[in-house]
């Protein structure tokens, strides 16, 4: 899949700045996808925040939501 779009980190919410993916969704989805994790955005702000993108992780994260 070639990945057409710009960055862009107005709307990223990740808060691993290191990332050379941040801001770029499609490469972020693909990386994450590809290791069988969710993207950081998928998550509530604390669940972002444990950089543990696990699906395990993403089901408990979703639990708290509101």
């Amino acid at each position: 899949m070639e990945c057409v779009s710009t960055r862009s980190t107005a709307h990223c919410t990740c808060t691993y700045t290191a990332c050379d993916k941040r801001g770029n969704c499609c490469k972020c989805v693909m990386f994450h996808r590809d290791r069988g994790e969710i993207p950081g955005c998928f998550f509530t702000p604390a669940g972002e925040k444990s950089y543990d993108r696990s699906r395990d992780n993403f089901v408990k994260d979703c639990g708290t939501r509101d």
